[in-house]
């Protein structure tokens, strides 16, 4: 059986005024283990990690306060009465 090869997916959430946009999701323990994003020139945030084929839940936690990815399409609830982003690693 062939090894599934992670895949470099790109994240980037935009608030110019922010100080601090951190990705947490599935693929992070949520919490235990965020990531942080590097804010660029055009106040947009960005990260590109390698996640495992498959469906991953994830969202941003903007200085400190849970967000949804605006680019996402795809929603799913959570146990928190929000909902998270659904990305698909094909």
């Amino acid at each position: 059986m062939a090894k599934q090869v992670k895949k470099n997916e790109s994240f980037t959430y935009f608030d110019p005024s922010a100080a601090d946009v951190l990705l947490a999701g599935d693929f992070t323990g949520w919490e235990q283990n965020p990531i942080s994003l590097k804010k660029q020139k055009d106040g947009s945030w960005t990260a590109s990690i390698p996640l495992d084929p498959g469906v991953h839940e994830y969202r941003f936690l903007v200085d400190g306060q849970w967000r949804d990815d605006e680019q996402c399409s795809a929603h799913k609830p959570n146990g928190f009465g929000t909902q998270n982003c659904v990305r698909e690693v094909r």
